[in-house]
């Protein structure tokens, strides 16, 4: 069997990005797939040492074959990346048709890849929505709209239709269908490739601060991101005898206000230089306290991070707030949803009074309902696929 993954490694070249779409390729490579990795997003890519994005992808490719390499032998040397002024990196622009042509799956993660002519040979194309909201209310009404990509497929051209919105169609979900009969998916985790390691002593996350730039409006009601929910949990340090430390991203980040709140704060790309970076800041965390982006609380979504599943993995408590996924996901012992700062802080307390507990319920949480074979094999089958 073989399949084609799509991603964003390059276009956004950290060790948590590389994590979110290596993990499924991990997984399929599991389930008994020869995988290819393609990334063809038409835009320009992110240089951590610049700060900034650009034309140049010498970083990018660098830092996308090396994580890959770093990820699974066998994708050393089966990827190809498309900068945005066409020229091709890894495998020649034939044999990445050929692999097309011989996939089972095409799997446009985020839908990150341009369906462009030359990839319509994929027998079956499946469209994973990782950020819905967003989506729903900008990026796909633009496409329907007509403002896509000339000569490149709408998203609509896809053959199957899965989204991180777990509770879409459901009473209290405000996200639009648009018209596709979606159906629920979540982040999968290659729980093997983490574990607990000391320290283990400072509750974290990993955040990219006001990423929207601008709020979005969905049927007259206006979405933001963590800035609007963040205050939800800024005062824990001064309720729970714990430390805590946000590694964030975003220059208007109000890092100062943290520390005076009693916050340890880092550079988000600082700790997620390289995948081994990353997972070791994960591994090396006490558990996750976070908030989620406004729009996927809001609308009642049912969305659940690819950050945190890590965590899990990883034997980290999380307590993360509730976007309805605790409707799908069981909450309660390793994982706990809050609505509000009380019950934050009461999560926190209850993991601190049982912290051994909690951090074998984290992993457990993590192995029946987001482990990469599992999470993959039930969306292949639903895709007809499988």
């Amino acid at each position: 069997m073989k399949a084609v993954v799509t991603g964003m490694i390059a276009t956004y070249p950290v060790g948590g990005v590389a994590w979110d779409y290596g993990q499924y390729a991990l997984g399929l490579e599991r389930l008994g797939f020869e995988v290819v990795y393609l990334e063809d997003t038409g835009g320009p890519t992110y240089d951590p040492v610049a700060e900034a994005y650009g034309e140049d992808p010498g970083y990018a490719v660098d830092f996308l074959g090396r994580a890959l390499a770093g990820l699974s032998p066998g994708l050393a040397d089966r990827w190809h990346f498309r900068a945005m002024d066409g020229r091709a990196f890894g495998l020649p622009p034939d044999a990445l048709l050929d692999a097309i042509a011989e996939a089972d799956v095409f799997l446009n993660v985020s839908g990150s890849c341009l369906l462009r002519s030359e990839y319509a040979a994929a027998r079956r194309k499946v469209l994973i929505d990782t950020d819905p909201g967003w989506n729903h209310f900008v990026n796909w009404p633009k496409w329907d709209a007509g403002q896509g990509w000339d000569g490149v497929d709408s998203w609509r051209a896809h053959d199957a239709f899965f989204t991180y919105a777990e509770r879409i169609g459901r009473p209290g979900c405000a996200l639009p269908t648009l018209g596709i009969a979606w159906q629920p998916t979540r982040p999968p985790v290659a729980v093997d490739r983490w574990r607990a390691e000391p320290p283990g002593e400072t509750w974290t996350t990993v955040m990219t601060w006001d990423n929207f730039r601008r709020p979005i409006q969905g049927d007259g009601v206006t979405y933001g991101t963590k800035e609007l929910e963040f205050g939800k949990v800024e005062g824990m340090p001064a309720r729970v005898d714990a430390r805590f430390e946000i590694a964030a991203g975003g220059d208007t980040a109000p890092r100062e206000r943290w520390r005076d709140l009693g916050w340890s704060v880092r550079d988000s790309v600082e700790v997620s230089r390289t995948p081994d970076a990353y997972r070791g800041y994960v591994q090396r965390s006490r558990g996750e306290l976070s908030v989620a982006k406004n729009v996927y609380a809001a609308t009642g979504s049912g969305w659940f991070s690819c950050r945190s599943t890590c965590y899990l993995a990883a034997g980290r408590p999380v307590v993360l707030q509730d976007t309805g996924f605790s409707e799908v996901v069981p909450a309660g012992e390793g994982l706990f949803a809050f609505r509000d700062a009380d019950g934050a802080a009461r999560a926190l307390a209850e993991v601190e009074s049982d912290y051994a507990r909690h951090a074998a319920a984290a992993r457990a949480v993590a192995e029946q309902h987001f482990a990469a074979e599992l999470v993959l094999a039930s969306l292949l089958e639903r895709a007809g696929v499988r």
